[in-house]
């Protein structure tokens, strides 16, 4: 891997490194890495999609106010299914995931950076959570098993990878037959310019590594995905201008809904 991608990685395991520290006192995707308190964080998960129940029944500092959608909401998880989550951060997530899958089912977080699975840990045994479990690892490299997942779940994650067409190889490696991607993550509409592109802060903040939407399409296709949905979510542009509301970020990037299916 050149240098170049070894110092983004390395600034964005920083960057979440030290929300974990804060438990949430500062966030990047949602709040454009600046200081939110416990009840703007409320407000943008509802923004993304997330009801009351959702925010209020899961252990105190699992929900930071990351991501750019609610992927729970379109995953469709059953009972007894196994759920991966890439870059599973404080675990909000995985605990809304455990719900539907019952104590029969199973929910994996994973993450890279360390302060992370140590924080989500704390959640989910602090909780009394049987139903799931946290592993350090990239997700271009994932610490799952060949075909041993029913759903991956993701929330503006995949875009802070430079290698994303490995990350789709990953997630089609560890689906099962039948399994099926449903995330939400920021996607490019128009060419980024460089200085947001080259931008470590904007990295970070789940801006300048968005992908051109077509090319996330023939990503999923060169690795096998089929029944290939891209659709962009109604307040999308919304949720990305609340995070660099003067850089008009919206007529570049926007939220999308991005599912597909190993056959």
């Amino acid at each position: 891997m050149s240098n170049k991608k070894e110092e983004i990685k390395d600034y964005i395991r920083k960057s979440y490194g030290s929300i974990a520290l804060s438990k949430g006192s500062g966030s990047c995707c949602s709040g454009g890495c600046s200081c939110n308190g416990q009840s703007d964080i409320k407000e943008i998960s509802m923004n993304l999609g997330y009801n009351e129940g959702d925010i209020t029944e899961i252990p105190t500092g699992a929900n930071m106010g990351l991501g750019c959608g609610n992927p729970i909401a379109i995953a469709a998880i059953k009972e007894g299914e196994t759920v991966l989550d890439l870059g599973s951060g404080g675990g909000f997530d995985c605990f809304l995931a455990r719900r539907k899958v019952g104590e029969i089912g199973l929910v994996i977080g994973v993450d890279m950076t360390q302060e992370m699975i140590k924080l989500s840990r704390e959640n989910a045994e602090n909780a009394g959570y049987n139903n799931v479990e946290f592993r350090l690892g990239e997700i271009e490299h994932l610490p799952v098993s060949d075909s041993s997942v029913d759903v991956i779940i993701s929330n503006c994650v995949i875009n802070l990878s430079s290698e994303k067409e490995k990350v789709f190889k990953e997630a089609y490696r560890v689906l099962k037959q039948g399994g099926r991607l449903s995330i939400s993550d920021v996607v490019a509409t128009a060419e980024l310019p460089p200085n947001i592109k080259q931008d470590l802060y904007m990295m970070a903040g789940c801006i300048a590594g968005a992908e051109y939407v077509e090319d996330i399409r023939k990503m999923l296709e060169n690795v096998g995905f089929k029944d290939i949905k891209l659709e962009p979510k109604d307040n999308g542009k919304e949720i990305v201008k609340s995070w660099v509301p003067d850089k008009n970020i919206e007529d570049y990037v926007t939220s999308y809904i991005i599912e597909a299916r190993k056959v």
